[in-house]
């Protein structure tokens, strides 16, 4: 699980109604059924209007990233790549088949077994760029849904805030009345600005940011790929692929010809 998902989540949630209850409010004055309504309801709809069905049929799915850890990371990868350069000099590239097979990354996979079947090294390239540029536009795509819907919901809560406030200028002659409605009229205004900048646009960074990691970590594949493809031995294999990893992680060595146990994490 993706800690920092959590944690933030968490600590927006404490701050926001803990701060609330310090002012002497409570939990149970903010929740109002036809604000909800309205906030959540207008902010769904409008999404639907904007958007295709199998984007939005997809967002749960999509959001769920944001609290996922990756598979791999790009010092496993290094790792990956380098027992594997070190078996194809050793054995040949068709002995890299069944550690293909067993790789659970579609795009790796993939790429491994294009090179295995002595695909020309350009079309690899262009093929897995392809991919990479669609997962790109594809994920940029969903986070723009949630990008939607924090732009939407503040509106949407303004809209319910007037509603509110249209019913409590029928009722001027109950002052004590009144004073109550035009506390629940803001309700629909609170939810509309909590949910855009708690949930929606948070998540939408978060997921847009995550997909710039993976995109990176694909780079690093793709190259680590054309290396062996080209013959390079198990030491340029690791000196490129450092280039992807942060200075600090670039001083841990990765022993050549070792059965790490991470083949097994991207596999």
């Amino acid at each position: 699980m993706d800690l920092a998902t959590v944690i933030g989540l968490a600590l927006g949630l404490i701050g926001i109604f803990g701060g609330s209850l310090i002012e002497g409010g409570s939990p149970m004055a903010l929740v109002q059924l036809p604000a909800a309504m309205i906030v959540f309801g207008g902010t769904i709809g409008a999404t639907f209007i904007s958007f295709p069905m199998q984007r939005i049929a997809g967002l749960l799915k999509f959001i769920a990233q944001a609290f996922k850890k990756p598979a791999v990371n790009e010092e496993e990868i290094v790792t990956l790549f380098v027992r594997m350069a070190d078996k194809a000099r050793r054995e040949g590239l068709l002995s890299l088949e069944d550690d293909a097979q067993k790789i659970h990354d579609e795009f790796l996979r993939k790429g491994m077994l294009l090179m295995i079947d002595g695909t020309d090294p350009e079309l690899v390239r262009n093929i897995l760029e392809i991919d990479m540029e669609a997962q790109e536009k594809r994920h940029h795509g969903n986070a723009a849904v949630l990008e939607a819907m924090g732009g939407y919901a503040p509106t949407m809560g303004i809209i319910g805030t007037v509603l509110g406030l249209i019913s409590v200028l029928a009722q001027l002659d109950n002052p004590a009345e009144a004073g109550h409605g035009i506390a629940t009229a803001f309700i629909a205004t609170f939810y509309g600005v909590f949910t855009a900048n708690v949930l929606w646009l948070p998540l939408a960074g978060k997921l847009k940011a995550k997909s710039g990691i993976e995109l990176h970590m694909r780079q690093a594949m793709l190259e680590g790929i054309q290396s062996i493809q080209a013959g390079d031995n198990p030491r340029i294999v690791k000196e490129k692929l450092d280039g992807f990893l942060a200075p600090g992680a670039r001083s841990k060595d990765t022993k050549v010809g070792s059965s790490s146990s991470s083949g097994e994490a991207a596999a």
